[in-house]
């Protein structure tokens, strides 16, 4: 999901229509299980009656609340709180499960899929299959981008920047070259929109509040760089808080430079294409999104990188294919543009679908995507953010509070809200945390000689 934060409505939306008491089972497979694929899920699961046999498929075992990652890279946030459990949100029953595999191919004529889970290979059927499996990280835009720039898209890129940045740190201690050590405190960010202005934002707050367990580093040595090829940050929202945002970054120390491009990433800093060169060991990059592997493999109509559906989400040509979220190219009746792809929208396209597949099977027409957007927000570090609902538009805390709001409330059960806020309101108040996690497992032991004539006897 495109790590902007949109305004949503809790997902518990009505109940679509159940099938006749004597109808077969309607076997539907969903791919994906980021907010499209597990809100539909959630939505099936008010389907009434025995009629549906629903299998939702993800490689992973999580659904990730992207818009929260810049939070886990600053530490203001632990990485359990930006994911949720797949089964804990689908919850057992029967007719519904959970398969945690890689889908390789699908055979259009015999209406199966092939995938590969941790029991091998298996093949489902299904009458609807409903893709779902967002996107990937873009990172082909400029040369050594791919090489050398840190991507922001998931848990594990997010705790492996924060990871850098911890490294980054104790270097800087020990390094006895001052030129060097301004080098290593550099940290460039390349994309002006949400995820890019989050991460500035949480990256100055959270270096300000670590430096104290660095004696040796010096508030000179640790600079922050937003690069941004438009006229102003956060394009998609109204001018004023773009230009709010701008300024609380500045006030914190950020070096905010529009209008202007990377052109090559390197090891040691970024070109830009007015000819300057920016000396840093760190860029992180937030621009750009490319299609799934698997959107590419199905040899479905795409645009854009994203699979092309009419109206009421159904792939045309395709009987019984319908696609949302990310991965599809949706057409908004109310705009009467593409819908974005954010969470907001793919939550108002899973709950659309499930009517519609309730409406197909029933042989009802189906009702066409419309939907207009309640509002954006952007988090920008502690106790700071931007947002407009409606006509409203606030800056700073209240706007971070309402961010917050939202996330907690996405929440699927009570007790993960519960733990969720009062961990929330202790780091308020609490410093940044600055472990350094690794997740290896222990290296295996080669015995010495010794050790192996003491293990013959």
């Amino acid at each position: 999901m495109n790590p902007s934060s949109p305004i949503a409505e809790p997902v518990e939306p009505s109940a679509p229509e159940a099938l006749g008491p004597d109808a077969p089972s309607l076997r539907i497979v969903i791919i994906g299980a980021g907010f499209a694929g597990t809100t539909l899920a959630r939505t099936l699961r008010r389907w009434r009656g025995p009629a549906i046999d629903l299998t939702l498929l993800s490689d992973e075992s999580y659904t990730t609340f992207n818009p929260m990652l810049p939070e886990a890279v600053g530490a203001s946030v632990f990485p359990e709180q930006v994911v949720v459990p797949v089964r804990e949100m689908l919850r057992p029953a029967p007719g519904r499960r959970f398969v945690m595999g890689e889908v390789h191919s699908v055979d259009w004529s015999a209406r199966t899929l092939r995938c590969h889970t941790l029991a091998g290979d298996r093949v489902l059927p299904w009458d609807h299959l409903v893709l779902a499996f967002g996107s990937a990280a873009r990172l082909d835009l400029m040369p050594g981008m791919a090489e050398q720039a840190l991507p922001l898209k998931t848990v594990g890129d997010a705790m492996h920047i924060r990871n850098t940045v911890l490294r980054r740190l104790a270097r800087i201690e020990l390094e006895p070259d001052p030129a060097l050590r301004r080098e290593l405190g550099h940290f460039i960010i390349i994309g002006g929109g949400f995820s890019g202005v989050e991460v500035a934002g949480e990256l100055v707050d959270c270096l300000q509040s670590m430096r104290r367990y660095y004696p040796e580093v010096q508030a000179q040595e640790l600079n922050v760089s937003l690069l941004h090829s438009g006229g102003r940050l956060l394009p998609e929202l109204p001018a004023p808080l773009g230009e709010a945002a701008e300024q609380s970054l500045k006030s914190r120390g950020v070096d905010v430079l529009l209008k202007v491009r990377a052109q090559q990433v390197r090891i040691d800093g970024v070109d830009l294409d007015d000819g300057r060169s920016l000396a840093g060991h760190t860029v992180i990059a937030t621009t750009g999104v490319r299609p799934q592997p698997l959107a590419l493999q199905l040899g479905l109509p795409m645009t854009q990188g994203r699979i092309v559906t009419a109206a009421d989400l159904s792939v045309p040509g395709y009987d019984g294919v319908w696609a949302l979220g990310d991965c599809a190219c949706v057409p908004n009746g109310r705009s009467g543009a593409t819908a974005p792809p954010t969470a907001q929208f793919a939550i108002r396209q899973a709950q659309l679908l499930a009517e519609n597949l309730s409406a197909a099977v029933a042989e009802r027409p189906t009702q066409a995507f419309t939907h207009r957007s309640v509002g954006m927000m952007a988090s920008m570090g502690h106790l700071k953010g931007v947002a407009q609902i409606g006509r409203l538009r606030l800056t700073g805390l209240p706007a971070w509070l309402i961010w917050r709001a939202y996330y907690l409330n996405q929440m699927p059960s009570t007790g993960r809200r519960m733990r969720v806020f009062f961990e929330w309101i202790w780091g308020m108040f609490a410093p940044t945390d600055i472990t350094h996690l690794r997740f290896g497992r222990s290296p295996a032991q080669t015995p010495t000689p010794a050790r192996a004539r003491s293990a013959a006897s």
